[in-house]
């Protein structure tokens, strides 16, 4: 899936590319860019990202809509963009992660780039943050180094347009002229499908016992009446005022326990 998700960075699309300090996705990412490369424009925000030069072409603040739709609209063949950002990681640490997933969106949906792909090191953020990025992602690579040195292993999570998912996890390497080789896969052979629009099990088909009830005990449950519960009719006995209401009535009981002697007598002086 690795190589499907290489080859749709031309079809379009949001592509989130996950790395740690244990393993770099810097040299897949370049992978990436050549499969979609037709022209380069390299606008570097690395150098000088706080712009405290004052001669930085491009900083870390302004990574705006408006910012970044001029570049993108200063581009030769500009409705054909692949925005790459490497990386968001710095993007992240000066900018709200709520506004950063707007302006993505924004550039996505509006129209402004076709495909986006970015690189994010997920040990900086905490997990809400990543969260959000993912959500907007439509294949999702997280990369490991392999085991006993063994190039790399990529864990793919990729969404199709009907919803569903497809998970993949393979290992890898990277050649000289930044082509991707396919070693193995360490899943089960072909692909895991997850359904968003499966039916939910349900939980009382393996019972031992029965929760439903049949049509004749449902309305006997529907007859019973409750204690505590007042009908309407009681309801309405109670709510409308009457011949001396607002009075306590009391009856006394024979086996009411009555002192005639005042308990307090011994307080008088």
């Amino acid at each position: 899936m690795l190589l499907e998700v290489l080859q749709g960075t031309e079809a379009g699309g949001f592509i989130l590319l996950q790395d740690t300090v244990s393993y770099s996705g810097r040299h897949l990412l370049k992978s990436y860019i050549s499969t979609a490369l037709k022209r380069l424009h390299f606008h570097n925000a690395y150098s000088d990202p706080l712009g405290w030069t004052g001669n930085s072409a491009f900083t870390v603040h302004q990574f705006t809509l408006e910012d970044v739709s001029t570049l993108i609209k200063q581009t030769p063949q500009a409705k054909a963009v692949t925005l790459v950002i490497d990386s968001l990681s710095w993007i992240l640490r000066h900018h709200d992660p709520a506004a950063v997933c707007q302006r993505l969106q924004a550039l996505k949906k509006g129209g402004a780039v076709r495909t986006v792909i970015v690189l994010v090191h997920t040990d900086m953020h905490q997990r809400g943050t990543v969260g959000s990025i993912r959500h907007l992602a439509t294949s999702v690579v997280t990369v490991a180094p392999g085991t006993r040195g063994l190039g790399a292993v990529a864990k793919t999570t990729r969404r199709t347009k009907s919803g569903k998912l497809m998970q993949d996890e393979e290992t890898f390497s990277i050649n000289e002229d930044l082509s991707v080789t396919i070693h193995s896969k360490l899943s089960h052979p072909g692909h895991t499908h997850v359904n968003t629009d499966e039916t939910e099990v349900d939980p009382t088909a393996n019972l031992t016992f029965n929760l439903r009830l049949s049509d004749t005990e449902r309305q006997a449950k529907e007859k019973l009446a409750l204690p505590f519960v007042f009908s309407k009719e009681k309801k309405s006995a109670l709510l409308q005022p009457g011949p001396g209401s607002g009075r306590i009535l009391y009856e006394p009981d024979a086996n009411d326990d009555y002192d005639q002697e005042d308990p307090d007598d011994d307080l008088d002086i």
